[in-house]
């Protein structure tokens, strides 16, 4: 065969490869609409499916404009990495009786995964906290996250704002090597369970240069959660970066190497916290190797926190300070900055599971209004200090 005709021809191969390598899904292009009225569900899920059966890298373009979007699942597996890009905002129904789960937008089964765009997700959730009554009604209708993520691996999440959500704005279940970035998530003060970004299940978590500001926790690990970073998170208003709640139910699995650095917190009710119920478990479940280092609290009522006998709406049936959760291994370093109530570091921990091997490293906390004085209280508590400790350490 001639090598002139040889060449020509694998090169000719080489430029449809590279054709067909990567594709553009503009759900415009599949019925989506710009004008706040219509349901473009089936457009944003038709144009998913082509891309997601592609066999080369794809991208699932929602452009500039305003859309409507019913509850979504955007389901894997799929042949190629998927880029699923907002550039637009996404307008969730005021309706909370047309979702049939507790998610907006999900993402599942899916492994390389890319979201982002600059765009805004809008949960409307004003329209919804008023029917919130969780704390109340045991049988009350849960409210839908704005995007959840189940079974995803090697995702990318960035340059996303999200606003208003009806409950989580970003939740992660079962999901393993996810970096969360450059993400804003606003929802008021006052707006019940707006959790920013919700973890269970979840191993190698990377949350970085997040802005949050909501009317719960900022960030919540809960059971399962494992080798988790975080860094450069401005939390406030809110709940703090809480670990838990932990230990009400059987079979929750431990949660391990936590570290939360070069954060800050201004304004809200809690600074960082791990927080368990009070209960009787089959088995012992274990909070461990937890990192706490270069901390900022500006006018955060508890700026550290262990809670043993978490209770967030009494009664409860505690049993007495019992714990099935043994938390062991927590550092505290280089946390600075103001309380805006009594106690700086409450660390109160099981009778008969204490805690074990905390450590506080320079640590000076100051109150955030004159005539105030801030103490440290410690209960089952073992461990050390070391460095500057203002107020004075309790261990």
């Amino acid at each position: 065969m001639d090598t002139n005709f040889l060449f020509v021809f694998c090169l000719l191969v080489c430029i449809a490869e590279a054709k067909i390598e990567y594709k553009l899904f503009n759900v415009m292009n599949y019925g989506a609409r710009s004008d706040d009225r219509t349901d473009n569900s089936k457009a944003f899920l038709k144009a998913w499916s082509d891309a997601c059966r592609w066999r080369g890298k794809s991208t699932v373009l929602i452009p500039h404009g305003s859309y409507m979007l019913n509850e979504v699942i955007f389901s894997g597996p799929c042949n190629a990495w998927m880029n699923f890009q907002i550039e637009g905002r996404l307008k969730a129904s005021s309706d909370i009786y047309s979702f049939k789960t507790d998610s907006w937008i999900s993402f599942r089964y899916v492994n390389n995964l890319y979201v982002g765009g600059g765009g805004t997700l809008d949960g409307q959730g004003a329209f919804a906290w008023e029917k919130n009554d969780c704390q109340k009604n045991r049988n009350c209708r849960a409210l839908p996250a704005t995007m959840t993520f189940q079974f995803v691996t090697n995702g990318y999440i960035h340059h996303m704002r999200s606003i208003n959500s009806k409950q989580n704005h970003f939740t992660l279940y079962e999901c393993k090597n996810m970096v969360l970035t450059k993400l804003k998530l606003i929802a008021p003060f006052n707006s019940p369970n707006t959790d920013g970004i919700k973890i269970a299940m979840s191993t190698g978590i990377t949350i970085t240069s997040v802005n949050i500001g909501t009317g719960d926790d900022c960030i919540a690990m809960l059971y399962g959660t494992r080798g988790v970073r975080i860094s450069n998170v401005f939390c406030g208003p809110g709940h703090g970066i809480s670990i838990g709640s932990l230990g009400k139910n059987n079979g929750e699995e431990d949660v391990d190497d936590i570290v939360v650095k070069n954060c800050t917190f201004s304004g809200t009710n809690n600074g960082v916290r791990i927080k368990t119920w009070s209960s009787i478990l089959q088995k012992t479940m274990y909070v461990s190797n937890i990192h706490y280092e270069d901390i900022v609290m500006h006018k955060v009522q508890n700026p550290i926190i262990i809670d043993q006998n978490y209770c967030p709406s009494p009664p409860c049936n505690a049993k007495g300070g019992v714990s099935s959760v043994q938390i062991s291994n927590v550092s505290y370093k280089y946390i600075r900055g103001s309380g805006n109530a009594n106690v700086a570091a409450s660390l109160q921990c099981s009778p008969n599971k204490p805690c074990q091997n905390i450590t506080m490293e320079n640590i000076n906390l100051w109150p955030s209004g004159k005539g105030r004085k801030l103490n440290n209280e410690c209960l089952h508590v073992y461990g050390a200090s070391y460095g500057t400790q203002i107020p004075r350490a309790c261990i």
